[in-house]
């Protein structure tokens, strides 16, 4: 994001207030400062976060948040290969019983946020330790036990190591043990510009995808496992991992972040929803996986817990194979935007996996053929209502179903002109502008079998479908359609309040159903190209 500042910064009697150099004549922290600050919404802003946030932010780069009160067996070899990498570190304190910043009697301060800027290895009375440095961004106030700047322990280093490391001032700055640093501290935050820290090997065998995504309440916003119904509903990625073997047994290959977009200008008031997500093997299921799918399988690899954090990941091993992942809320119907990136170091391919047939979709449920007495009857209707030709233009067809068709029914306005204007172009297979009894009689037993089915799955007995009654409609019908076009299909047919109406499920029904038959000649019974896809965006939206 390119951000045009002024060079104007914000002073109390000539000093500035935020960030400031030890050098006064610097001021590129300060003016990096006021562009964050920009994005942010405002310098008041820069206080809510956190540092991996600002880390990813500032670098766009690659984010592994470990916490050390269950660290990994390899912690220090990570951290080392961080160093290396030039990897930001960032470490943070647990939060005391208030949210002061209160000075702990061992010199750390609860609830504040450390940088990690070196990692090193010496021999200590012939035995190796591993210390870590790290600052206080305040630039003073250090931790004061083993290792500290006055602490003894120095005395046992060769005078080479005392020299290089060793810096007694109060500057902010100071060395400790890694089980003192795991015992003291709650979290561990790396950020690079590359995967290299990973694994230590080039950034070059990691290949990188990234989805964009949304949940959408009463669509794909179907919340955590808890919710056995609806947690299939959410958007589903599929993901295929090649290869034969891995280079070590157990080792590592794939890091999956899930960040959801801020949905507010200033970031102090942006409320993170608790999210996660879950990865399930494919064994050979085509279409969209169904509710039926995740209540007999356990994920292969989860986030350990739902966080109400801007960025969640887990760093996990996957056999070659086939898998899904669903991000989710902990809550269903939270509606908000997402980001899934996915860093494998063997070869992946992926696509969202809403857009294609679920083999859960029932069997079109359709009402049965009317007897000819029944089709008699609505003739007879039809008689009322055309012209001297025994034929019905829209208004005419408009008076017909409102006052016959939707007689007990009526819920709003009834069929709108424009819907049966397009009802009449849908039908009127002699291209004349108007319907005969015959096309008038196919009409009428299409749309009495939208309205068994509407009502069939109208379960909220409310006379309108919500969007997720609506996914269930649409199925009963036998179609099946992409999460991002049943969205497109509220927004275009549904009311302010997410639900729709009879008249607004008929003619959409209608309007679908026309569409499966071009599309289907178009594609010559094959998948729908993208091309075509978007041909059908317009057309449902038109």
């Amino acid at each position: 994001m390119d951000v045009v500042i002024d060079d104007k910064l914000p002073t109390v009697n000539g000093r500035l207030i935020f960030v400031q150099s030890k050098d006064p004549n610097e001021f590129w922290p300060a003016l990096v400062e006021k562009a964050y600050a920009k994005v942010c919404g405002s310098y008041k802003d820069m206080s809510a976060g956190t540092p991996a946030e600002a880390m990813m932010d500032f670098t766009g780069g690659v984010h592994m948040c470990i916490q050390l009160s269950d660290p990994p067996q390899n912690l220090l070899e990570l951290m080392y290969r961080s160093g290396k990498s030039r990897a930001l570190m960032s470490c943070g304190t647990p939060q005391g019983e208030t949210s002061d910043n209160t000075v702990l009697p061992n010199g750390l301060v609860q609830g504040h946020a450390y940088t990690i800027t070196g990692v090193k290895q010496m021999m200590s009375q012939g035995k190796p330790v591993h210390l870590l440095r790290l600052w206080n961004p305040w630039g003073k106030g250090e931790w004061k036990g083993d290792w500290s700047d006055l602490s003894s322990l120095w005395q046992t280093v060769s005078a080479q190591d005392r020299e290089e490391c060793l810096s007694v001032a109060d500057d902010g700055e100071f060395w400790m043990t890694l089980k003192d640093f795991c015992k003291f501290y709650v979290d561990l935050d790396i950020c690079c510009t590359s995967p290299d820290f990973l694994d230590g090997g080039s950034s070059g065998h990691w290949k990188t995808s990234v989805y964009e995504g949304r949940w959408v309440a009463g669509t794909t916003a179907g919340g955590c496992t808890n919710n056995r119904d609806s947690f299939w509903t959410n958007p589903q990625y599929r993901v295929k991992v090649d290869g034969d073997n891995f280079e070590k047994d157990g080792e590592k290959n794939m890091l999956v972040s899930l960040m959801q977009k801020p949905d507010k200008r200033n970031r102090r008031l942006v409320q993170n929803l608790h999210i996660g997500f879950g990865i399930y093997e494919d064994k050979g299921q085509m279409g969209k996986f169904p509710a039926s799918f995740f209540s007999t399988r356990a994920p292969v690899a989860q986030t350990k817990t739902y966080m109400n954090a801007r960025d969640v990941m887990e760093f996990i091993m996957l056999k070659p194979g086939e898998y899904v992942i669903v991000p989710s809320t902990f809550n269903p119907n939270d509606t908000a935007s997402f980001l899934l990136t996915i860093l494998s170091k063997a070869e992946t391919h992926g696509y969202e996996n809403s857009g294609y047939p679920n083999r859960e979709a029932e069997k079109p449920q359709l009402k049965q053929v009317a007897s000819v007495e029944e089709n008699e009857n609505k003739k007879s209707y039809f008689r009322q209502y055309s012209d001297k030709y025994e034929e019905v233009d829209a208004e005419q067809l408009q008076r017909l179903l409102n006052e016959q068709f939707l007689k007990g029914d009526l819920k709003s306005g009834g069929f709108t002109i424009d819907a049966c204007r397009s009802m009449v172009a849908l039908m009127d297979s002699s291209i004349t502008g108007k319907l005969n009894g015959e096309e008038f009689v196919h009409l009428w037993n299409k749309v009495a079998s939208y309205k068994e089915i509407f009502f069939r799955t109208d379960v909220s007995r409310t006379g309108t479908l919500s969007l997720n009654e609506l996914r269930n409609a649409i199925m009963a019908t036998g179609k099946s359609v992409a999460d991002d076009m049943l969205n497109l299909m509220a927004l275009r047919y549904g009311a302010s309040s997410g639900h729709m109406t009879l008249e607004s499920f008929i003619s959409l029904i209608l309007r679908l159903d026309c569409m499966y038959k071009i599309f289907k000649q178009l594609s010559d019974g094959k998948s729908l190209n993208l091309q075509e896809s978007e041909w059908m965006y317009i057309y449902m939206y038109t």
